[in-house]
């Protein structure tokens, strides 16, 4: 059941036993250590290491193992003594092969073997992760393209600043989230290199193809060093702060959402499916999902912190330390994958508040700066302007109503330059009409940037 032990002559101790084995969570990557092994002995035959007829049993003895445990026929007992995935998936093979089964560890060391499957499992997921990024922006496109003229206020520190759309707002987040897809496919690229064949940390005397092992696993090639390939965990430190980065972006979302959906601002409402009761207050609808995805940031920016101390003090080459890249790791890439998929139906069955977003930005001021570019076009000074706008937003205050709802001689007793133009100058649509530089709110410039958006996706 382990694959060390001829210079022992004890056994282990049961509770350095527990404490040493990782099947409990390694056994995750069961798919991926079968075919690095399938991979490994198609080399070793062409090579002429291991004969034909060994290969043939020794794949179709792993294939097997594969289909039961997908199937379930096959599992992993709990307590039986095998210290990881490696050698349970051996000890298996053995057992139904027989001495075949004992070459198929030939030329390799648990070392880049674990390294091989690692990468092999955080590759396959970064996949999937970019799949859901990718749900979510299709789903951003869907609500921009409804809303090039859904108008609503802008904000700066959290105070009404000037008009946008609802488009341009979910366009910042479509921003973020594309860096996000970006930084997962840099990991990737980066990452692409096939650590086997490194041996323990110094290679192998067998005449091993590592290229073609390379080529069989879809890497773009071998690794270069065999001491960094054994001992190699950055493409994981990167991953988890890719991870980090689009929890914070899910987290600051969340909390704009949950903002909207207050009774003070009513901005959106949060379907059913996604909200939750309170157990006393018959009244409440929780945004419980928006507020565990945002708090779901911390656990995932705990796993980085742990696996960057994990590895501050490690010298080359490998050491059992980074045993505990695995769990955290995992752990992370499972509540990303979650969170994605849930914030994703839950933006997806919201509904827009559009008359209340508009309301709130006539009674937020949000035109402010346009009733100053009013006058500037008209001949007054900025400066000027400025305080004048600033008489007008102090009468507002004091009436209780927006600027929009001034009459005209109450403009005029502070400036005599306001005509009745000043009306359509400060109404929501021109407001936002006149932004039209690339970039802007203008609906005008909001298609060609969706346009844009929606060739990236293709």
């Amino acid at each position: 059941m382990k694959l060390w032990g001829g210079r022992f002559t004890k056994e282990t101790d049961q509770l350095v036993q527990n404490f040493n084995e990782s099947l409990s969570f390694d056994q995750k990557f069961y798919r991926q250590d079968i075919r690095g092994s399938i991979a490994h002995v198609k080399m070793l035959a062409k090579q002429g290491i291991i004969s034909e007829k060994d290969r043939d049993d020794i794949i179709k003895g792993l294939e097997g193992i594969r289909q039961d445990l997908d199937e379930g026929t096959l599992i992993i007992p709990a307590g039986s003594g095998y210290e990881d995935i490696h050698s349970f998936v051996e000890g298996t093979l053995t057992e139904r092969i027989g001495e075949a089964g004992k070459r198929l560890h030939t030329g390799r060391s648990r070392n880049d073997q674990v390294a091989l499957d690692m990468k092999l499992y955080t590759r396959d997921e970064i996949d999937e992760l970019d799949g859901l990024v990718k749900k979510l922006l299709e789903e951003l496109l869907v609500i921009m393209e409804a809303n090039t003229e859904t108008f609503m206020p802008g904000f700066t520190h959290l105070q009404k600043a000037q008009p946008i759309t609802l488009a341009h707002h979910m366009g910042a987040y479509f921003e973020m989230f594309s860096r996000d897809r970006s930084r997962l496919a840099d990991i990737r690229r980066r990452m692409n290199y096939c650590p086997l064949g490194s041996g323990a940390l110094a290679g192998t005397t067998y005449p091993l193809d590592r290229s073609y092992t390379a080529e069989l696993l879809e890497f773009a090639g071998p690794t270069l060093n065999s001491m960094d390939s054994v001992s190699d965990r950055d493409y994981l430190i990167e991953l988890l702060s890719a991870l980090s980065v689009i929890s914070m972006h899910l987290s600051r979302f969340c909390e704009e959402i949950i903002i909207w959906n207050t009774n003070e601002y009513r901005f959106v409402e949060i379907d059913d499916s996604y909200s939750t009761g309170s157990s006393i207050m018959p009244q409440k609808k929780n945004p419980d999902i928006a507020e565990l995805i945002r708090g779901k940031s911390g656990r995932v920016y705990g796993a980085l912190m742990s696996m960057l101390t994990t590895m501050k003090g490690i010298p080359l080459a490998y050491n059992k330390d980074m045993q505990e890249d695995k769990e955290l790791t995992f752990d992370a890439i499972d509540t990303v994958k979650g969170c994605l998929a849930l914030f994703t139906g839950m933006i997806s069955s919201m509904t827009f508040r559009k008359d209340v977003m508009e309301a709130s930005a006539k009674r937020g001021f949000t035109n402010a700066t346009d009733a100053a570019d009013y006058l500037v076009n008209h001949g007054v000074p900025f400066r000027d302007a400025h305080g004048i706008v600033g008489q007008l937003v102090l009468l507002c205050i004091e009436k209780g109503i927006a600027l929009d709802d001034l009459s005209l001689e109450e403009y005029k007793e502070i400036s005599p330059v306001f005509e009745e133009d000043i009306y359509e100058a400060i109404s929501m649509k021109t407001c936002v009409e006149k932004r039209m530089t690339i970039g802007a709110p203008g609906p005008e410039a909001m298609k060609q940037v969706i346009a844009v958006y929606k060739k990236q996706l293709q």
